[in-house]
């Protein structure tokens, strides 16, 4: 069979081996016998645990993913300045935590004849916001309800 450089699980250099025999040490010390650079003249193979090795491949890979969340924001036509600023500010913790920020404006029974206060609303939180994120979904109506996404920077 062709001859393969060997590096050893302690990674020194066993040298250039026929590929049996590269085997036979892999299974002497119990491990598995892994091609890592196939380009190379010749090929060069590593003794080390391959099951082991794809779990910490596995492990790494998945530590700095961030799954992104819709956290929403209810504000009433009528809501206070000091209730606004404080939903505000959790909506701006939302988004430096890197999730979706869902404001919503809620209109009952006669408030439906007054949706430009509701907008005006819209727009206050909007403006607040656009500095910690982009608009994604201007502000449209959608029964009772006015929507407008903000996603994170």
């Amino acid at each position: 069979m062709s001859p393969v450089r060997v590096i050893s699980a302690d990674g020194q250099q066993l040298g250039i081996i026929t590929t049996e025999e590269a085997i036979a040490k892999a299974r002497e010390v119990d491990l598995d016998l892994v091609e890592v650079a196939p380009n190379e003249r010749p090929p060069v193979c590593r003794i080390m645990d391959f099951g082991k090795y794809k779990y910490e491949k596995k492990k790494k890979s998945g530590q700095n993913a961030h799954h992104t969340k819709t956290k929403e924001i209810r504000l009433r036509p009528k809501t206070g300045e000091h209730d606004i600023g404080f939903k505000v500010k959790k909506a701006k913790d939302f988004l430096k935590h890197k999730d979706k920020v869902q404001v919503s404006v809620l209109f009952r029974g006669r408030e439906m004849a007054h949706v430009e206060e509701g907008r005006k609303v819209m727009q206050d939180v909007i403006e607040e916001l656009l500095e910690y994120g982009k608009l994604e979904a201007p502000p449209q109506q959608q029964g009772k309800r006015m929507i407008a996404t903000i996603a994170p920077k």
